[in-house]
């Protein structure tokens, strides 16, 4: 069985763009979340998986000085850019990242494979609840699951962003195509931000990295930051998944 977790990267944000080559204490926010990956016990496989414009070359060969492979698709059809990407790597079990979020815990990325296989479902993420920060976003599901998706998927939505197809039609959401499950936290910290999509979320990122280090504990940085309202205060009028709330309603 194999194990491959994909970061979604490109160059051509529209809100900050080359976001992912920001550098904090001299590493960049890609490299930073690569190198957690790696200490995975769980994980296989690593892959980038960027678009094939000209500017995302830089991407590819970035992944090369990182160790890990880099698979180059569709800008727009993410979700058929996943599945080449899983196909490339003859995945069994997909772990679903973006790359703009560096504190990204391999810990829990571990405690979610585990759980996901015991659990025998199709689907598992912490984000069918949002209680976790914004920033340990992590979606699981095997490549039958993806392979449906892709081959059913047809409006915008579905294609652009993985995982609407397959969240829809889950049990979890009352549909009857996919057995899903959440992957809750007693505490809800909902309301952190540990993402970069704009230059104050870097601002957040870096003060974090300064106050504690690399590749601490979710649970430390979500605390230091609820903790210190100087601090959430800089990036809290950011809403969650912006992007994402944009395409529903394009799609509605």
């Amino acid at each position: 069985m194999k194990i491959t977790a994909i970061t979604q990267a490109r160059l051509g944000s529209t809100r900050f763009p080359s976001k992912i080559f920001q550098k904090v204490n001299d590493k960049t926010l890609l490299e930073i979340q690569i190198d957690s990956l790696k200490k995975s016990r769980q994980i296989d496989n690593i892959c980038i998986a960027t678009t094939s414009k000209k500017e995302d070359q830089k991407i590819m060969d970035f992944s090369k000085q990182l160790g890990v492979s880099c698979f180059q698709g569709s800008e727009h059809d993410v979700l058929d850019r996943f599945y080449q990407a899983s196909l490339l790597h003859d995945s069994d079990i997909i772990i679903r990242l973006t790359s703009d979020c560096p504190l990204l815990d391999y810990r829990l990325i571990d405690e979610m494979i585990s759980k996901f296989l015991d659990l025998n479902v199709d689907y598992y993420s912490n984000t069918l609840i949002e209680n976790f920060p914004d920033g340990q976003d992590i979606e699981i599901f095997t490549f039958d699951t993806l392979e449906t998706a892709w081959k059913e998927s047809k409006i915008l939505l579905e294609r652009e962003h993985v995982s609407p197809y397959i969240r829809k039609n889950s049990d979890f959401l009352g549909g009857n195509k996919f057995k899903a499950s959440n992957h809750s936290t007693s505490s809800d910290y909902g309301n952190v931000r540990m993402t970069v999509d704009e230059v104050e979320d870097l601002e957040v990122i870096k003060i974090l990295i300064d106050k504690l280090g690399f590749f601490q504990k979710w649970e430390e940085y979500a605390e230091y930051y609820v903790k210190h309202p100087t601090i959430h205060s800089i990036n809290n009028s950011i809403k969650r998944n912006e992007g994402y709330k944009k395409s529903l309603q394009k799609d509605s």
